[in-house]
This record gives structure tokens, sequence and C-alpha cells, in this order.
């Protein structure tokens, strides 16, 4: 029994008529019209004295036959004709009819039933005829369906009911459709109800023996022994019947639910293979492919398929229709068909794609990894079709000179490095082989092919890493070295200054000496960043504070053209870094973005935290999944070429004219950030401007490690102390002058010289030694009485850290301090573990090394 609206329009053929027509003749009308004017001449002619009584009786004729037509009418002794009701088509229509049809009123009352309502309904008259509801009132199958018909009727809606009725002496039964609906649209009308009531016992039979028929078919086709499945455009499996899903050990109600998708079901690249096939369109195409299925638990079953796909007059594929044939018995009972699977299973599994070509280059046969591949490269499937079309244009030439050759006959072929077609820029290497059949006109080579982007991005990764190290090294050598004269020529122009009053006329010229020496340090230190050997000083940092303590300098660098905006992510994490490193850091990048924008722009600079989840997703070369914090300086300036994007780390390189530039401010940035444990990245398009994108791992206190505030363990306090501040001028103290012996080594003998000298102007006793030995015989002449050594690192026969460790050996109190033009971090790892020292940087100057002598010589507190 079902119920659904009654929406059919065969039914409104039973309205009746809204407005009856009304019949009559015009020749009736034409005649008492002539009559009444045939009169009205007569009477003219006799005179209007003689017509007078003649009018008045006339007129009252008149009103007295149609006074007497209108009681007839109201009563209804008279009534006009309706031509339908004459008609005999139009009539028997309702009565002949199919389906019973029946008014009711909105008693309830049957007011008019056809032959086919009676005949249903068991009524032999008119008289007989019985609503609906009281024809199956005792059948507990249909009074539901009854009752809402009778619903609907009342509240003048349609309804649709079928409902089976059971046969009294044991028989089927038969099926009927009823319906309901209003008589009319109208007021009045609209309280009728018309019923209709189809018998459809024939109807419901044929559609059982259909879906009988269909569901054999799908019993035979589930229990076939071969394998059948359909897959969509999409991938998705929609429909695998009942073998395959028992070779594959799935359920057919889990695969029927949806979600499985035709590369959970094929081997390896094997799906490539089936969504490979060229699209023509309103065509249909069958392949057949030798391809591994894989079961649920990871096994694989061999298979040949035959895959039929039918493309739509747009080229759109719809769902396949697969045949799967099982080749797991080939194996143990035919042995060249088993060597026919081992060799398919081989030739689809091997992770080189491989396809034969004819002379043009156009695709014969082809493996499953080489389907993946064309799939890749191009999305109008050229590559399929064609061999030339996996190649770029500019090294297409190279692989068609080799097909030629293999097409010759010719052996030994060279391998062929091209570059790939496609939106991404790939690489691979073609091998191509001769085919030794003759016989096999249309196959004039097979290629072998192997993909090496990775290979080359490697090998480029690993060349621009060698060439960097070697300029660092380079760089930090020299460094080294200069950093020995700037110490030579600031420690001299101290002892000018001493001896200069600033009223002597060569004041200024001793002045312009150290701010060119000053200036000089910086560039050395610039290298020293650049080859990642500065001496930092770390600290736990808010980047968000950080930043706005430098928005005052950073609008006075930009200018009034650059619009500055500060964007900062809420709760940022801590970092640990230099603090005046980092601001040198956003300094560069913001008078780089500056010059970029010389008509003026908008630098922005954003902070956000960037977490593990989150950092893998981004899949940036080179940079660890971990929690970092992310600074984006962006700028709405020139961009960078992507000719030069590659170098503008690289040292000594500029864009800025002669004169303008060193050449070291982005190689400065990128060492900054790389000794710090962080990662740069820049993104450019010319004329929408250029993206730096700066990641800084997060600092986690729990792992932070407490040393002794004194002195340094392997440098590391010594960091902190104001003794080894790197800037050119510390700041001054009270009083620099003290007492004790301090044993000086240095290898470069005027350096020494001014040393010694300096100290003794403070107060100090000095012995000079120029390398490590000569110092071990100067502690072993006085018995190791010394209150203050003062080492090089690097010197001759035995450098600093052999020394400390044979003087630590006679007096592990001896006290320390290692002056380099060196990073401490470039030796403080060749220390024993637990030994503390303090650290000078070169260059430094006079009241640098006094106040870094007083303060290691200090008691402790």
């Amino acid at each position: 029994m079902s119920a659904q609206p009654d929406n059919d329009p065969s039914q409104d053929q039973v309205n009746l008529p809204d407005r009856p027509r009304r019949s009559g003749s015009i020749l009736l009308v034409l005649l008492v019209a002539g009559g009444l004017v045939a009169v009205a001449l007569v009477l003219m002619t006799i005179g209007r004295a003689q017509a007078q009584p003649y009018i008045l009786g006339l007129l009252a004729l008149l009103a007295t036959v149609g006074l007497f037509n209108l009681f007839a009418f109201a009563a209804g002794i008279v009534r006009f004709a309706d031509r339908t009701t004459d008609d005999p088509v139009m009539g028997r229509v309702p009565d002949l009819a199919p389906d019973g049809l029946a008014v009711t009123d909105p008693r309830g009352h049957v007011v008019y039933a056809n032959a086919a309502y009676l005949a249903m309904t068991g009524a032999t008259s008119a008289q007989e005829a019985r609503p609906v509801e009281r024809v199956f009132i005792g059948n507990p199958d249909v009074s539901e369906a009854v009752f809402r018909l009778l619903k609907a009727a009342r509240e003048g809606k349609r309804q649709q009911e079928e409902v089976r009725i059971a046969s009294g002496e044991g028989g089927q039964g038969r099926w009927l459709r009823m319906r309901v609906r209003p008589l009319s649209r109208g007021k009045r009308e609209s309280k009728y109800a018309v019923w209709a009531i189809a018998d459809i016992t024939r109807d419901r039979e044929r559609q059982e023996d259909v879906f009988q028929e269909l569901q054999h078919a799908i019993e035979y086709l589930d229990h076939a022994p071969c394998g059948f499945f359909s897959v969509n455009a999409e991938g998705s499996l929609v429909y695998v019947n009942a073998t395959l899903a028992n070779w594959l050990d799935y359920d057919l109600a889990e695969i029927a639910s949806g979600g499985l998708k035709l590369s959970d079901v094929v081997s390896g690249d094997g799906a490539s293979l089936l969504t490979s096939i060229v699209a023509v369109p309103g065509e249909v195409r069958t392949e057949v492919f030798d391809i591994d299925l894989k079961m649920r638990g990871g096994k694989t079953v061999p298979a040949r398929l035959y895959h039929k796909l039918a493309f739509g007059a747009d080229g759109a594929p719809g769902p396949s229709r697969t045949l799967v044939i099982s080749r797991a018995r080939d194996e143990r009972s035919d042995p060249e068909r088993a060597a026919e699977v081992r060799f398919m299973r081989f030739f689809d599994h091997t992770p080189m794609a491989i396809a034969t070509v004819d002379r043009g280059g156009a695709v014969v046969r082809a493996n499953a990894r080489y389907a993946k591949l064309a799939q890749g490269l191009s999305t109008d499937a050229a590559a399929a079709r064609s061999i030339f079309r996996a190649v770029s244009p500019r090294d297409r030439h190279l692989l068609i000179a080799a097909i030629n050759q293999a097409a010759d006959g010719q052996a030994d072929i060279p391998p062929v490095e091209v570059m790939l077609d496609g939106p991404k820029e790939r690489f691979g290497q073609f091998f191509v082989t001769a085919v030794d059949e003759p016989e096999r006109e249309t196959e004039a080579a097979i290629v072998y092919m192997l993909e090496t982007t990775e290979r080359r991005a490697l090998e480029n990764q690993i060349n621009q890493s060698q060439k960097m190290e070697m300029v660092g090294q380079l760089a930090g050598g020299i460094a080294h070295d200069f950093n020995n004269v700037l110490s030579a020529i600031m420690m001299a122009n101290d002892f000018l200054l001493n001896a200069h009053k600033p009223t002597d006329p060569s004041f200024q010229d001793i002045m312009q000496i150290k701010q060119n020496a000053t200036r000089a340090a910086t560039l050395v230190r610039q290298l020293l960043a650049f080859s990642r050997r500065q001496t930092l000083r770390p600290q736990v940092l808010d980047l968000g504070d950080a930043l706005s303590d430098l928005t005052m300098l950073l609008r006075r660098l930009i200018g009034e053209k650059v619009k500055l905006d500060l964007i900062h992510g809420r709760d940022l994490w801590p970092v640990k870094v230099d603090v005046s490193q980092f601001e040198q850091v956003i300094v560069n990048l913001a008078v780089n973005a500056r010059d970029a924008m010389p008509e003026g722009g908008k630098l922005t600079v954003r902070t956000a935290n960037v977490a593990a989840e989150e950092a893998a997703q981004a899949n940036y070369k080179g940079m660890p999944v971990a929690d970092y914090v992310r600074i984006d300086i962006t700028d709405t300036g020139t961009g960078i070429p992507a000719e030069i994007r590659e170098k503008i780390f690289e040292p000594f390189f500029s864009t800025k004219e002669v004169g303008k530039g060193t050449g070291l401010g982005l190689s400065t940035v990128y060492g900054i950030i790389k000794q710090t444990g962080g990662f740069i990245y820049v993104d450019s398009e010319i004329g929408k401007g250029t993206s730096f994108h700066i990641f800084l791992p997060r600092h986690h206190a729990e792992q932070e490690v407490h040393a002794e505030p004194q002195h340094a363990t392997n440098g590391a306090a010594g960091k902190d102390a104001p003794a080894t501040d790197a800037k050119p001028e510390a700041k001054p103290r009270t009083d620099l002058t003290g007492q004790g012996t301090i044993l000086l080594v240095e290898d470069e003998e005027g350096l020494r010289a001014l040393n010694a000298r300096g100290l003794r102007s403070r107060g100090y006793s000095v012995i000079e030694a120029s390398n490590g030995i000569e110092a071990m015989e100067a502690l072993e002449e006085r018995d190791g009485n010394v209150d203050l050594v003062v080492s090089d690192v690097v010197m001759p026969e035995m450098d600093g850290p052999t020394l400390l460790k044979a003087m630590r050996d006679r007096n592990p109190e001896v006290r320390i301090i290692f002056v380099s033009g060196y990073a401490e971090d470039a030796f403080e790892k060749s220390l024993p573990e637990n030994q503390q020292f303090a650290f000078l940087p070169k260059p430094f100057t006079l009241s640098q090394l006094v106040a870094a002598v007083k303060e290691t010589m200090a008691p402790p507190q």
C-alpha cells in the first residue's frame, strides 16, 4: 500500500463544466424581432390617437408573458437547455471510462457514479452506489489509506493511495489505485469530491516480473566465475560484483556504502593505466590491461582487465564496464601463461617509465609508471599519445634525434637528459634502444625514462651549499686577518687620542681614522655573519615587543613616502636570538624594501605562530617540521627577477650601482638567520613586490640550561659578560686601572706590543709570549704565579685551546681571556667539557680590552 500526490492531468477530463453552455435558435430571435418591428410600423400608420390603446395592450401582453417566464424559471418549470447534455460523445465519456469515477457531496453521499465504479464496488444500480469508505470499511489493510483520502477530501486537497485487496477465496487479490480531488476550484464546487478507482493488478504483476528478472540477472552477475566492476570519472567504484569482492576480501555492504577508490583496489600505478585512455567524443573503447589487484590486507592478485569506456559528445567519460579475469591459477597450471604474468607484473611495477614508440614518437604501448607520468605532465593527455609532448619544446630535438637513431637500427645511443613539459620545472633522463623485431613495423624504439627532478634539485642544493661554505671559509679567513689589522689600528688610534687634546689640529684627523676603523669593523662583522662565524649573544625575546621598539627607527629609515604597517600575531611564542643581530636583519630588509619603492609604497611586517602541522603543509625546502615564529616582511616594490632570485643571498652580489652597496646586506641576513637556527625564504613577482619569510624556532623554557653567573662554561657565560661587548665603543667606566700580572700571548708582534703597552698604561704587569710554548715556559719560570692569561686562539706550534688544557693541568684556577678574529663557536667545540673562559672578539679598543681584564680579574661576589 502506498500513498503519493495525485498530479495526473488526465483527471481533469471528468470536471463538470463551471458555466453551462446555453442552447437556442437565432432564427427564432430574428422572427420575434421582425414581428415587433412590423407591429411598430402598422401602429405608426394609423395615427397616434388610434394606436395608443393597441400599444398599451401589446405592452401589457409582453409584460404578462415575461412575468410568467420569470416565475416558471424560478420554479424550475422552465429551464435553459445545455448543449453538452445533448452531446452523445461528451455525455458517455465518464460512463464508459475504464476507471471507476464517483462524485460525492459535502455530506459524503454519492451524487454520480459511472458503470466502472458500480462494478468495482459491487453495486447494481446508481441508487445502490456507496462511497469509498463504506465499500472498504471492513478491510484493515485499506482503512488507513481510506482515512488519508477522506481527510484530503475534506480539506479540498489531492491524494493518491495504492492498496492491495485480499481475495476472499484465497486468491492472489488485486491492487487498486485510489485518487481523490476537489470537483472544481469554485467555492461551492470545491466541497464536492471526485473519486477515481483504477485496477492496477496487471501493472503490478508486470513490475514484479521485471524485478524478478533483474534480481536473477544480478545474482548471475554476482556469482559469475569472473569479476566485474564499474568506476566513474572521479575514480570511485560504483559497483563491484560478489566474485571480485570475495577475491579482494571486501564486504559488498562496505563497497556499496561508497568511499572506495580505484587506487584502493589496484596495486602500484596500475590505476593510471585505466585513466589514461585518450578521450574520443562519442566513441566506445575497450582496452585490455594486465595488472595486479590489491587485496584488503595488501596482498596482490594478478588479473587481466577488459576495460570498456564510453565517451560522451563532449569527450567526458562515463562509468566504465570492466570485466576482471583472475590469472592467479595461470601461475600454477600453465608455465607459458605464468611467464607472461611474471613479465607483465615486472613491466608494470618497475620504477622506470617504459613505452614503445613509432618513428613519429606516437606511443604504441606503455606501462603504468609512464601512464602516471603522462597524466602528471599534461591535462589533455597529449603526453599519452606522443612521447615528444612529454618533453619541453626547448629539449625536444634531443629526444627526436635519439629515436631516429634507434629507428635506423643504431645501438649504444647515449642517454638524453631533458626538461619535461608541464607547469612545474621537472627533468627526466631518457634511455632509447632499437626494436630488434623487424616484423613489428609499428614500433621503432623502446624508451626508458627516469625522472631526475629530485636528484638535480639535491645536486644543485649540495653545489650551492658547498659554494656557500667555501665562500664562507674564505670570508671567515679574510675577516680574521682584517680583525688583527684593525685591532692594531684601533689600539694605536686610542694611544693617539690619549696623547692629543680636542683642541689639537690633528685631533680631527685621528677621529676620522677611528670612524673609518669602526666602519671597517662593521664590514668585517658582516663577513663573519655571512660565514656564520660571528659570536652571538642570544637571549629569550618577544618578537612583538622587539619590533615595536624598532618602529620609530624603521619609520625614519624608510621615509615619508613608504607606509609602515606592523601586524602582530596573538600570543607569539618566545624565540632565542641575538637582539642586535635580529635588529640588523629587520633593518637590512627594510632598507632594501625602501630602495625597491622609489616612488613610495607600503611595507608590511607581520608576525604569527606556525605550528608543526602548518609547517609540514607549507613544505619549504630544507626546513624540518617543528614549531616556528614567522616574520613576513612584504613590500609593494618593483620585485626581483626570477633569474637573480637564487643569487640574492650570495655575498658581494648586488643590483645597486657601484658605490651604493657592498653586496653583503642579504648575505648577512642569511648568515644571521642560519646561525640562529632559523630559515629564510623569498617570494617575488615583477611589478607586485617582494616578501621575505623568516622562520625562527620556538624557544622552550624547559630546555634552557642555566650556567654559573660568574664565568662561562664553554664560553656560555662569557657571552653575557659586559667585557665581551663587540660594539666599537664600550660604555666608559669610572676607573679602568688595576693591578696584577698578566700573561699576554699573541703571535703578531705589533699587535702584542700595542696590547702590552695599553695594559701597562693602566697599571698592570705584562709578560709577553708569541705562542703557547713560550707562554708555558714563562708560566713555569714564575711557578704559575700569574693573575690572568690573555691569549690569541690561532697561533703556531700551540694554539689557544691546547694552551688552556696545559695551563689547567698545572693550575685549575687560572683565569683566561681568549681574543680572536674568529667567532667563539669556531673553537669552543674543540675544548674539553666544563672549561671556563671569557672571550673578547677582535677588533677591540683599549678601553674594551682593559674593561674585559678588570671584569675577569674581579673576585667573585
